[in-house]
């Protein structure tokens, strides 16, 4: 449960008497959270060749029969057990959204669907050779790069459990311990294997392990900010965490391209990988030092009845002359804190699920964990996809600069509706690029495709980040803006759903590109076009629902959003 600031406009006038420089000290800690959420997620783009060089590619040789036999079957095994896994999540969101009696006759119907899935993949022979071999070897190179999504999955579902048990505060700590110990063990995942499998499933693991870490601070972090920030400019301090996130993925692009300097391409695949996740320790060992400075937010303080210790928070924050009156404006709504997450119908939950899901499915995870990869596509070599890489942190940066600047005086709903259109447009013509320049040859009898065009090249990098720039003034920073405020107080841990659903859609998009970019049949037909015009179509639909469903949140108070879903 959350409870971000509702306070009516004549307290957010007096709260702009307190004091800014304190508030912004707690943002910029705060924001750290979204720093290492972007960090971790990141940083597989530097290391994704190397990881696949390393663990995967070896399935190719038939001197490692035994190794291609226990990979696959790991591989399946953990499979399974992470749809599972997602399937408990879903299904506990759908009890506690539609109670007890039809969420049980949802899930006995989704388990049985689920298990006769599971009957099917688990009996399915173990491919050896051939084009089988070649997209399962595809399939587990999406399952080991997107694992942390999953911790992502768990960590976004829990994350309204935790900050409403444990409090804000210990749930950004939570995350810090996560982020360190997934870069520690996903440095050395032979040494700190503990789980009984193959080197490349401990890797996984602690992957999953960082994931939980982003999740939980995916929802907390912006949730921290919002809490304690004026409500005349909460949707600017709420995007600096956006604005972290981003330069969190820009600072590990420059890591990745200066480790990758140290060594060829074989120490790069043996060793250079490893110290790109190890990197993240350094900023996910401040954030768990800052954190120990930190207070705990007044609302959740006040939730749990330690009014004194909010109103020295509050003290702080607003200053002595108005703390008092906020303390009781926030007092006044915790009466609400248990009304259930329907009560005002299901249309504002499934908003905030689809602002969630569009912002995955329009594909923006697969161009900053695979941009590298895209860019070899395109005929890069290691160090120059790399240095692309850089190209797209910057653009991502610089216009996520300009959505904090311009989402309190444009609005959201036109940010979003632009920047959706703007994406539709790179991504189709993105896919049109690689189509338009197929070229094909053929190697000891296997056609091989191939992007032989340097300008064609030029001119998919300009797509790429004519994409991210769109994505980045829009739907980057604004889809957590609305987020925070479209779900009235009394409903606030139905943002756990959004959360969740935003992983899941994020965890599929990025397993399934390896899927879609590297079949034979798909890049013989297009070229590693297609998968580029499916998000392309999700851009069109995303501004379509803009246009027609979300109502504006720009200069409304949390209580008058309430009032709006009341209507």
């Amino acid at each position: 449960m959350v409870f971000i600031d509702t306070s009516a406009k004549s307290s957010g006038t007096a709260f702009k008497k307190g004091n800014p420089v304190y508030i912004m000290a707690l943002t910029l800690v705060a924001t750290l959270g979204g720093l290492l959420f972007g960090y971790d997620t990141a940083v597989v783009n530097g290391a994704e060749k190397s990881i696949v060089g390393f663990y995967i590619t070896r399935i190719f040789d038939p001197a490692n029969h035994d190794y291609t036999l226990s990979l696959i079957s790991q591989y399946k095994v953990l499979m399974t057990f992470v749809i599972y896994l997602v399937f408990v999540i879903i299904s506990a969101q759908i009890i506690r959204l539609i109670g007890a009696g039809k969420g049980l006759t949802v899930t006995a119907v989704l388990i049985v669907l689920v298990t006769v899935w599971a009957v099917s993949f688990l009996r399915k022979a173990i491919p050896t050779e051939g084009p089988d071999l070649q997209d399962t070897a595809d399939a587990i190179k999406g399952f080991v790069i997107s694992s942390a999504l999953i911790g992502c999955v768990i960590g976004g579902a829990s994350a309204g459990f935790i900050s409403k048990s444990l409090g804000r505060k210990n749930g950004l700590i939570i995350a810090a311990v996560a982020f360190f110990v997934s870069a520690v063990g996903a440095w050395k995942p032979e040494a700190f294997n503990i789980f009984g499998t193959l080197p490349v499933y401990s890797f996984v693991v602690y992957r999953i392990i960082g994931g939980i870490g982003v999740g939980i601070a995916s929802m907390i972090s912006p949730m921290y900010i919002a809490e304690i920030a004026p409500a005349n400019i909460r949707g600017k301090l709420v995007s600096w965490n956006q604005f972290a996130i981003i330069f969190g993925m820009l600072v590990i692009y420059f890591v990745n391209l200066l480790i990758a300097k140290q060594g060829n391409e074989s120490w790069l695949i043996a060793e250079g990988w490893r110290w790109m996740f190890f990197s993240g320790a350094i900023p996910a060992g401040i954030f768990l030092f800052l954190l120990f400075f930190v207070p705990e937010t007044p609302r959740y303080l006040v939730m749990k009845g330690n009014e004194n210790k909010a109103l020295e928070v509050l003290n702080k924050i607003a200053g002595k002359e108005d703390a008092p009156g906020i303390l009781k404006e926030i007092r006044e709504t915790i009466h609400e804190k248990s009304a259930p997450w329907l009560s005002f119908g299901f249309f504002v939950i499934f908003i905030g699920i689809m602002l969630s899901v569009f912002q995955q499915f329009v594909g923006i995870n697969v161009v900053l964990y695979y941009s590298a990869n895209i860019f070899r596509d395109m005929g890069a070599k290691t160090d120059a996809s790399l240095l692309s890489t850089i190209y797209v942190g910057i653009v991502n940066l610089a216009f996520t600069v300009v959505a904090i600047l311009t989402v309190d005086r444009f609005g959201r709903k036109p940010l979003m509706i632009i920047g959706a259109l703007i994406m539709a447009a790179a991504m189709i013509s993105l896919g049109a690029t690689f189509y338009t320049n197929l070229s094909t040859l053929v190697e000891d009898g296997k056609t091989i495709t191939r992007f032989v065009s340097s300008g064609a090249a030029s001119l998919a990098l300009f797509f790429v980040l004519l994409y991210i720039a769109g994505f980045a003034m829009s739907w980057g920073p604004v889809t957590w803006v609305m987020l925070a405020e479209i779900f009235p107080n009394s409903i606030r841990g139905a943002m756990s759903i959004a959360v969740a659903a935003q992983w899941i859609a994020n965890w599929i998009i990025s397993y399934t590109f390896p899927i879609l970019n590297d079949n034979q049949w798909f890049t013989q037909k297009f070229n590693h076009g297609f998968s580029y015009w499916i998000y392309g179509v999700m851009g069109i639909l995303a501004a379509l629902f803009m246009w027609k469903l979300v109502p504006e949140t720009k200069g409304k108070t949390l209580e008058e959003m309430e009032k709006l879903w009341k209507r």
